[in-house]
Formats: C-alpha cells, sequence, structure tokens
C-alpha cells in the first residue's frame, strides 16, 4: 500500500500537481470527510470554502474554492475547479476566501442573474411575436 498520493489542481487558468500527499480534508454536502492514501475510490462535490492537505513532511496547506469537482483513484486525487488558492496561512486563506472569492462569486451570480433576466425578457418577446402571427 502506498503511504501517499498526489493532488491534481486544475482551474480555468492553471495546474498544479502536488506529490507525497498523506491526508486531504474537505467538505461536500453531506458534512467534512478526510482521504488517506489507500483509499477507495472517491467522487464528490465539495463545496464552497476551504479544505487542507498535508504533505509528509510540513505543516497543512490550505485551499480555497468556489465549489470543486473531487475524484481520487488509485492514490491520485484529481480536483476541478473553476479558481483556485493556496496558502499555509489559516487566517490570511480565510480573509482571501471572504473577500476574494466572496466578491468573484457575487458578481458571478449578478451575471447569472442578468443573463436569466434578459432569457426571460426574450422568451416574453417571443411569444408575444408568435401570439400576433395567430
Amino acid at each position: 500500500m502506498n503511504r501517499d498520493f498526489t493532488l491534481h489542481l486544475q482551474s480555468a487558468a492553471r495546474y498544479e500537481r502536488i506529490a507525497g500527499l498523506v491526508s486531504f480534508v474537505g467538505e461536500d454536502a453531506s458534512g467534512s470527510f478526510g482521504l488517506l492514501p489507500g483509499h477507495a475510490p472517491f467522487l464528490t462535490l465539495l463545496e464552497y470554502g476551504l479544505a487542507r492537505f498535508r504533505q509528509a513532511t510540513g505543516p497543512w496547506r490550505y485551499l480555497a474554492c468556489p465549489g470543486a469537482v473531487l475524484w481520487f483513484t488509485d492514490d491520485e486525487l484529481f480536483l476541478n475547479t473553476r479558481r483556485y488558492l493556496i496558502d499555509e496561512d489559516y487566517g490570511r486563506i480565510s480573509g482571501l476566501l471572504e473577500g476574494q472569492l466572496a466578491e468573484e462569486e457575487a458578481a458571478l451570480k449578478s451575471v447569472k442573474d442578468n443573463l436569466q433576466r434578459l432569457e426571460q425578457e426574450l422568451f416574453r418577446r417571443l411569444r408575444g411575436l408568435e401570439a400576433g402571427r395567430t
């Protein structure tokens, strides 16, 4: 049995491979969970927030992301997200999560809301055009 595993972090803008992990802790809709080397295949969706991981030597490192798809198989952990931040300082990464990522999520929600309103207005106008033909 392997005593470590590899993390593959991928976002829209970058990719990182971090080898030598001995533990990963994250949170999905069912609550917190942990992964160790040799874990059975596992697939889940991470919630918005912080996860953490540790290599054999060194401190915990914190990973902030606005949700992600997580897949673990054969001691390879794949994490795909729109954006992520990594830091060893919990206070600093928590601040970034509350500030920078929260602002980005709010802006994205605003764009989605505007698109939904635009779509509704287009459908309303199409229905009006169709009603005028009959």
